[in-house]
């Protein structure tokens, strides 16, 4: 999900959800213990992967961010275990935001919202922001539809 939100930043969501298949051939699946183990060499092959976005700075970020990952999960157990240690959503976004590549706000609510954690209302999220975002609010529109919302009025 981090990966998805990074390479969706600044780009139309729909390019990447149409060549979501290829980042995850190219990406060998997204195991985190082999993907934190990627050094140049892969680097260079998924630049040169058809049918992904070839942004080298995106690509070593999901790297270190594997590697964030693998370090989150021997600090804390899990990574449901290290969201739910932070007093307020401020303080995990604060950390995040810290030890994740190109995890800014509106990508950290994503990660967090699709992976299940809980989260501030939407709407609540929103008034910290200095635009909309008419793709993120469709798909919170579309979770809470379907019964798949983690958000959290308390946080």
């Amino acid at each position: 999900m981090i990966t998805r939100a990074i390479f969706q930043a600044g780009l139309n969501w729909a390019i990447i959800t149409a060549r979501w298949e290829n980042f995850r051939a190219a990406f060998e699946g997204f195991s985190v213990p082999l993907v934190a183990m990627y050094g140049e060499f892969e680097i260079e092959r998924i630049m040169t992967t058809d049918g992904v976005v070839h942004s080298r700075k995106k690509i070593a970020g999901t790297i270190e961010n594997a590697r964030a990952l693998q370090a989150i999960v021997r600090e804390a157990g899990s990574v449901h275990a290290y969201a739910a240690s932070f007093p307020s959503y401020a303080a995990l976004y604060a950390d995040a935001h810290a030890r994740f590549a190109y995890l800014g706000d509106l990508s950290c609510y994503y990660w967090l919202f699709r992976t299940g954690e809980a989260v501030p209302p939407f709407e609540r999220w929103m008034e910290r922001q200095e635009r909309d975002h008419p793709r993120m609010r469709e798909m919170v529109t579309l979770a809470r539809d379907a019964g798949r919302s983690s958000e959290d009025p308390s946080r």
